[in-house]
């Protein structure tokens, strides 16, 4: 079990950084929806920032607290339940920028379906890093303790 006083912040920023990026690079570079913004591309990456590290923060309390009531074992697979989390929050970002018409798809079931997977990718990948973020804490945290024995 790890200690709500343990949450480290490199899960968190992991996640939000990674998932900032796949943002950036998905509607960016592949489908340049970013050159159809309404509004000044700064301020967009601005508020973008802020997201993914709400929902960075978010996928780590997460994890953390499906980890504390041993939702999550890190004993089995924790990577992929933490990925399996994090899709989870992807179809409810989605569904949250469906109903407010924010989403960068056209009209069709095709945009829709696509941009649904997208998210669920994306915020899966997050989880993916929280939990790697994690890994990497509790491996360091073993290491100080070895050298202090």
């Amino acid at each position: 079990m790890l200690p709500l006083r343990r949450f480290v912040v490199l899960p968190w920023l992991l996640s939000g950084t990674v998932m900032f990026g796949l943002s950036y690079v998905w509607h960016g570079l592949l489908l340049s929806d970013l050159d159809e913004l309404r509004i000044p591309l700064t301020l967009y990456f601005i508020l973008a920032a802020l997201v993914y590290l709400v929902l960075g923060f978010l996928l780590a309390v997460g994890v953390h607290k499906a980890i504390q009531y041993e939702l999550i074992s890190l004993k089995g697979a924790f990577p992929f339940f933490s990925m399996l989390l994090g899709a989870a929050v992807g179809f409810v970002v989605y569904l949250v920028i469906f109903v407010l018409g924010m989403s960068f798809a056209k009209d069709g079931m095709v945009h829709m379906v696509v941009d649904v997977i997208w998210q669920m990718v994306e915020q899966g990948v997050g989880g993916l890093m929280v939990s790697l973020g994690i890994i990497y804490d509790m491996h360091k945290r073993f290491l100080e303790q070895e050298r202090a024995k």
